[in-house]
């Protein structure tokens, strides 16, 4: 496909294409995208085909081998995204001047924290519902540096993470603490025997692979990972099978301690806790939407608002 030298004005029609294309990426393909946007797969194909032309690349791979986005459909992803917050931005910034809470705002979690009963994530969406019942959320389960990310990006809006490693480009709003106890499940020989530190520090270990408080913790614990997993549910999984040992939140592990088929060990020892906090990203400040949703999330957590900060 030969390559045009200038896109020249976005047009309305531009922004329809770019809204169907981001919404196949987030779906997974045609085919899953035709619920989303209710329209039939042979028009979402049109679509990209159109938008494809517009812009003179190839955005995506489709046939037997599934749907795959090219190097340059990342790219224009990536930079639809960007815009479409930017519009999703100016339109709140639009609405606050009518005083209006009407709109879109994003939410990124970090996994399993319903469970635990420090986290009061849902008192504050209820308390949203009810000061912004116009607004609809949108809710993502994500890894710390995605949703790290994601929320510099202007992707998410706000996000929620166990703090790590700070970054110049974002604001920490401290909501709740998480206690994190290493386990075995029941095939470990350390389950049914009193473990050593030494016993413990030797066994396999399942750990995080990514940055974050488990990395950090376990290089000073002395602990080597052989292997490796990318949320909670996944650490579960390689602790129940009998073959490592791995930090779980203890508010995660307790239905399976109860079960007889997790046991922490040492916990004296081998604990951490994590600090979490929402994120936002420094610049531009916040618009209503957004700052009403963070101060539901501080009040649920017992924490002060946001109305003497300095957002410059």
């Amino acid at each position: 496909m030969k390559k045009r030298a200038l896109l020249g004005t976005v047009t309305d029609n531009d922004l329809r294409l770019l809204r169907v294309f981001r919404a196949v990426v987030a779906c997974g393909g045609f085919a899953a995208a035709e619920l989303e946007l209710n329209i039939n797969r042979s028009t979402i194909s049109r679509h990209i085909k159109d938008l494809e032309t517009r812009l003179g690349v190839t955005l995506c791979r489709r046939g037997r081998g599934g749907f795959a986005l090219t190097t340059e459909g990342q790219q224009v992803h990536s930079s639809a995204q960007k815009m479409m917050s930017a519009m999703e931005d100016f339109q709140h910034e639009v609405n606050d001047l009518h005083r209006q809470l009407t709109g879109n705002v994003t939410l990124a979690l970090f996994d399993k924290t319903a469970s635990n009963p420090d986290c009061r994530i849902a008192t504050a969406l209820g308390q949203f519902d009810q000061q912004a019942p116009d607004v609809h959320p949108q809710l993502h389960v994500e890894p710390i540096n995605a949703i790290e990310r994601g929320v510099i990006e202007g992707r998410y809006h706000i996000g929620i993470i166990p703090e790590h490693r700070p970054s110049a480009s974002l604001r920490y709003f401290p909501l709740f603490r998480e206690q994190m106890y290493l386990y075995c499940g029941p095939g470990h020989p350390l389950f049914t025997r009193p473990p050593d530190a030494d016993a413990v520090r030797h066994s396999k270990y399942v750990g995080i692979g990514y940055h974050s408080p488990n990395m950090e913790v376990t290089r000073q614990l002395g602990q080597q990972r052989q292997a490796t997993a990318y949320d909670q549910e996944a650490v579960a999984h390689l602790v129940l099978s009998g073959a490592y040992v791995g930090y779980l939140p203890a508010h995660y592990a307790a239905a399976f301690e109860a079960r007889g088929q997790m046991r922490a060990l040492l916990p004296e020892t081998f604990q951490y806790v994590c600090e979490f906090s929402a994120i936002l990203r420094r610049s531009p400040p916040p618009n209503r939407i957004v700052k009403t949703l963070l101060d539901c999330l501080l009040s649920a957590h017992d924490k002060p608002d946001t109305d003497t900060l300095n957002w410059v």
